[in-house]
């Protein structure tokens, strides 16, 4: 397509339409999920709470790893549809951190963050 306004405003009424079909098939989904009790606290904020105020440092996030974590890595990067920016952080064990690079290089702004930390010792032994 030819780079003229009227392709621009084709590609960008493309977006927001596909945007839109992703949103509702997300709502879709949840809808098929069921409300926690009004008395039961939410689980992952149980579970939050749990990690925060447990002894034991976080688990690596990475499905069937049961090995504590040793870093997080926080990726910031624009969102798809330009309305603002995401913070995806993981805490990861030694070996995953290793794999670990940016996803998300197409979001690039003048803030984008690809950033490892280490969990201090403080951090892995007083939580």
């Amino acid at each position: 397509m030819a780079d003229t306004k009227k392709g621009r405003d084709k590609q960008a009424r493309d977006a927001e339409n596909s945007q839109r079909e992703w949103e509702v098939e997300q709502a879709l989904e949840r809808s098929n999920e069921t409300e926690p009790a009004p008395d039961e606290p939410d689980v992952t904020e149980a579970q939050d709470e749990d990690s925060e105020n447990s002894a034991s440092p976080p688990a690596c996030h990475r499905r069937d790893c049961n090995e504590p974590a040793a870093f997080v890595v926080l990726e910031r990067y624009q969102e798809e549809t330009g309305h603002g920016a995401v913070d995806a952080e993981a805490f990861l064990c030694r070996k995953h951190t290793a794999e670990e690079s940016p996803t998300n290089l197409d979001g690039v702004y003048a803030e984008y963050v690809f950033r490892v930390e280490p969990l201090s010792e403080m951090d892995t032994n007083a939580e």
